[in-house]
C-alpha cells in the first residue's frame, strides 16, 4: 500500500519543456529528507516534452483545460497530501525548503495560514533585483504575493476559502484576498527563483507597467476575462 502524501506539489504546465527539468531537480531535496509527497503536473495540453518528463521524474500528470487557475484548481482537487504546494513549472525553490516545510507544517495554528516564498531571478541584472524587491514589500505589506512565488497552505484551509478560482488571469490575487494579509506568511529562508525569460522578451519596463495596470484594472472591477485579453 503506498504511503499517503504529506505534501502534494501541484506544477501547472503548457508546453513546459525548456523550464520543468530544473524546476523538478529542485524538488529533490524532498526525497533525502524522507518527506512523503507527491509531484502532479497539471497539463493544460503541451505539444512538447512536457509529458515525457513528468513520467521520467515520477510525477502524477493530470490533463485539464488550458488557463492557470483552472489547471491550479484540478491538481488541488486531485491531490491526496495533507498540505498542498503550488509551484509555477518556471520557478525553482532555493533553499532548504523541506526543512522549513517542516518547522512551518509542525506549528498547528499553520493549518488556518498560508505561505509564500521571497520572490527571485535567474538574472541578477539590477532591474530584476528592482522588480523581486518591489514584489516582496508588496507581499509583505499588502498581503499580495503571486503565484510565481509559490503558496503552501493546509488543504482543509484550502477548501474552505473556496480554492482557485477558474480564472483566465488574476486567479492568484483572487485567492490571497480570501486569505487574507493577516493570514499570509513569508517562508523563511525560502527563496522563488523564477524565470526572467518574460521580462527579457517584453521588456522590463513594458511587463512592469503592464502589471501594475492589470492588477489596478482588477481591484477597480474590471473581468479578469477583459484584463487577460488586455495581457496577452
Amino acid at each position: 500500500m503506498t504511503e499517503k502524501p504529506i505534501l502534494s506539489i501541484v506544477i501547472p504546465t503548457l508546453n513546459a519543456a525548456d523550464t520543468l527539468p530544473s524546476c523538478l531537480a529542485a524538488l529533490r531535496p524532498a526525497e533525502r529528507t524522507g518527506l512523503t509527497h507527491e509531484i502532479i503536473i497539471v497539463d493544460g495540453g503541451s505539444g512538447d516534452a512536457t509529458a515525457a518528463l513528468a513520467r521520467q521524474a515520477g510525477a502524477r500528470q493530470v490533463d485539464a483545460e488550458r488557463g492557470r487557475g483552472t489547471q491550479l484548481r484540478a491538481g488541488g482537487q486531485a491531490a491526496n497530501g495533507d498540505w498542498l504546494l503550488f509551484l509555477h513549472a518556471d520557478t525553482i525553490l532555493a533553499g532548504d525548503w523541506p526543512g522549513a516545510f517542516a518547522r512551518l507544517a509542525a506549528e498547528p495554528a499553520n493549518r488556518y495560514r498560508a505561505a509564500y516564498c521571497r520572490l527571485g531571478f535567474d538574472d541578477d541584472r539590477p532591474a530584476h533585483r528592482l522588480i523581486a524587491a518591489a514584489a516582496n514589500l508588496r507581499s509583505r505589506l499588502f498581503g499580495l504575493p503571486y503565484g510565481d512565488q509559490a503558496l503552501l497552505i493546509h488543504r482543509d484551509y484550502y477548501r474552505t476559502i473556496g480554492e482557485y478560482p477558474a480564472l483566465p488571469l488574476m486567479e492568484d490575487v483572487a485567492l490571497v484576498r480570501r486569505i487574507g494579509r493577516r493570514n499570509l506568511q513569508q517562508l523563511p529562508d525560502v527563496t522563488a527563483l523564477t524565470s526572467a525569460e518574460r521580462y527579457r522578451y517584453n521588456g522590463t519596463m513594458r511587463r512592469v507597467v503592464r502589471n501594475w495596470i492589470c492588477l489596478g484594472a482588477y481591484f477597480l472591477g474590471v473581468s479578469p476575462e477583459r484584463i487577460a485579453r488586455f495581457y496577452r
